[in-house]
């Protein structure tokens, strides 16, 4: 059992992923949280965390943890875990600006023998052969000499509040065997599920990027079955029911593809491979498949209201929801955007409603003004496209009172009665 002594700790980003873990360190130890964006780091200084992921009770169980936007804090911790997102650009490549800059940012402040470990989700090799570099030249000091890395790959899953950090085994690695052991009890000082130790920080790496690309392909599998079923006229839903009677078999359902790590991740790893020659033909289409959902949707109601004899052109269309997943408030990387979108391409006029949204982030984001709350009776279309719970305690009465006398229903996500909707995914 390697002795773990902690000084102090530095969580490079706040966010969904960075604040979590900063405030479990900072329960038991001198922790520094940091963050560019000033804003983000007064509210969490004040208690308030608008992401929802850690309640102003447990912020305040916290009491090691301090937020800064001020670098100069951060010299001298023993330890920098950096949680920086890593998108991709218009391109689908990989945008690896907000590591790189965290590198550069680090470069100038890690001291002798500093531990430096990535938590953001990159591409098999990315530690040591992107990030690396940048610490070696900005710091003018070598790896595995005069500092280490190391990489534990997050897994949170925002708005799930069963499946919190401590619960959630954690991998681990480190640049040398002795550093993937400090790295290691550091994080088992706080996972209550326990760890698992690669045995290089490139496995641990593959080991992030293919948890979210089996759930791609699989979920891609089921959408298209989903549209052979449609075709069929036979109800999804029912079929994925009657085969999950059997003890082996998957449960996906169909679906938009969206947020920071499933429609994400694959891009990744299909990027390394294509660097080194092998062209993806699997998670590539499965890739195209989910991408192309949005449109699928679209070209599916505009059907249902042309068959109700409805008028497309000017039409009014409410979507509930925006933000990616259910019950939280996470709008990055949404495919609700998808649908939006296309629909302004039939002319149609759309209300976009979202309870857990800010507007004005919608608005930045996305160029999307929500709407005021809906009234009764106004829509020839309506899609429910998140399932909050706020929706589901609407009832379908109330969120069908919502059209017009002639209206077409669909429930992406089959949360209400299959009778009392026009179509289902």
């Amino acid at each position: 059992m390697t002795q773990l002594s902690v000084n102090k700790i530095a969580v490079i980003g706040l966010g969904y992923v960075g604040l979590p873990l900063a405030v479990e360190f900072g329960k038991k130890f001198k922790t520094i949280g940091f963050d560019i964006n000033q804003g983000r780091v007064e509210e969490l200084n004040q208690g308030v965390d608008r992401t929802q992921e850690v309640e102003g009770e447990e912020l305040k169980e916290a009491t090691h943890l301090t937020c800064t936007t001020d670098k100069e804090v951060i010299k001298g911790c023993d330890f920098y875990i950096v949680t920086v997102p890593t998108p991709i650009d218009k391109h689908r490549q990989p945008d690896l600006t907000p590591l790189r800059k965290a590198s550069e940012m680090l470069g100038d402040v890690i001291g002798k023998d500093s531990i430096v470990i990535y938590e953001s989700t990159v591409y098999p090799g990315a530690t040591e052969e992107d990030c690396v570099p940048i610490l070696e030249q900005v710091s003018g000091m070598t790896v595995n000499k005069d500092f280490f890395v190391g990489y534990s790959p997050e897994r949170i899953n925002p708005g799930d509040k069963t499946h919190r950090l401590p619960t959630i085994l954690k991998v681990t690695s480190g640049s040398t065997p002795e550093i993937a052991d400090k790295v290691d009890a550091l994080y088992a000082s706080i996972i209550t599920a326990g760890t698992y130790k690669a045995s290089s920080i490139k496995v641990a790496e593959a080991a992030k990027v293919i948890e979210n690309t089996q759930r791609d392909v699989n979920i891609a599998l089921i959408n298209e079955l989903s549209i052979i079923f449609n075709k069929l006229n036979i109800d999804t839903l029912e079929v994925l029911e009657a085969a999950g009677t059997k003890w082996n078999f998957l449960p996906f359902r169909p679906g938009l593809v969206g947020g920071h790590c499933i429609g994400v991740d694959p891009y990744y790893l299909t990027h390394k491979a294509q660097s080194v020659g092998y062209h993806p033909e699997m998670i590539l289409a499965g890739r195209r498949l989910n991408d192309g959902m949005g449109h699928y949707v679209v070209s599916q109601l505009v059907k249902g209201m042309l068959k109700k004899r409805i008028q497309v052109e000017q039409a009014n269309v409410l979507v509930m929801g925006l933000t990616f997943k259910e019950n939280c408030p996470d709008l990055r990387n949404t495919k609700i955007i998808d649908i939006v979108e296309e629909l302004k391409e039939y002319n149609v006029n759309v209300d976009v409603v979202d309870p857990l949204c800010a507007s004005e982030e919608a608005e930045a984001e996305y160029g999307i003004s929500l709407a005021e709350a809906p009234k009764q009776g106004q829509y020839d279309a309506i899609i429910l496209a998140v399932a909050h719970e706020e929706y589901k305690a609407m009832g379908v009465d109330a969120i069908k009172a919502l059209g017009k006398d002639t209206h077409v229903l669909y429930d992406l996500k089959c949360v209400l009665p299959k009778d009392a909707v026009d179509m289902r995914l």
